[in-house]
């Protein structure tokens, strides 16, 4: 896990900024969600701002979460997120700028190709460039994590929630694991869908041992 000074403190209060981007239908919010009530559980002050406007499946969708400030202030600034988490390739992109140099970037790397990709009209990043860039943006290039959709295991013949194993991965992989152990995260999982736990379990632990 990765636990370098992307915590920043004042007095004593640990403060912790992440932004978000997806497409609608991923549950990139659901994300957002689950962590900020486990940080409302722990007592820690947290305010989450999602975007819905887009969230119709295929539509972009973006939300901002800042931990540990009793007064939230403005938005998280270009270079001011310690984290950002995208769930697609090409959205990833609007995010870059927002990753601070000694920030973490999780990318879930799925495709979801717009109708001007699929028609020939448009290109479409690939995944290394996409990576490159966000590698730039970081002044240690490993703390960028690609996640490709194959590395998710199935559950009973079926795929399990990438969202769910993305959080995992995050948490394994960031200092927000330090700040809201798996442990509690995983209490907030089980409590928040009456069915499929089981399924959920298999993506949580998975991202959590994802190398």
């Amino acid at each position: 896990m990765n636990t370098s000074a992307t915590i920043t403190h004042h007095a004593s209060r640990i403060t912790y900024d992440i932004y978000f981007v997806g497409v609608g239908g991923q549950g990139v919010l659901t994300i957002g969600e689950i962590i900020t009530e486990t940080a409302y559980r722990k007592g820690l002050p947290v305010n989450f701002y999602p975007t819905k406007g887009m969230a119709q499946r295929g539509g972009f969708v973006k939300a901002q979460l800042r931990l540990g400030r009793a007064t939230p202030g403005p938005a998280i600034p270009e270079k001011g997120a310690d984290l950002v988490i995208a769930t697609e390739v090409s959205e990833a992109l609007k995010a870059v700028r927002f990753v601070k140099p000694d920030g973490d970037f999780v990318l879930y790397a799925h495709v979801w190709a717009p109708t001007a990709v699929m028609l020939g009209k448009a290109p479409y990043p690939k995944l290394d460039e996409v990576a490159a860039t966000a590698r730039a943006a970081l002044s240690d290039g490993s703390r960028l994590t690609a996640i490709p959709p194959d590395a998710l295991p199935s559950y009973e013949g079926l795929p399990v929630p990438d969202n769910i194993s993305t959080l995992g991965v995050v948490l394994g992989r960031t200092p927000l694991g330090a700040i809201l152990p798996p442990a509690e995260v995983e209490a907030v999982v089980r409590g928040r869908w009456k069915r499929g736990i089981e399924r959920n379990m298999v993506a949580f632990a998975a991202g959590l041992a994802f190398v």
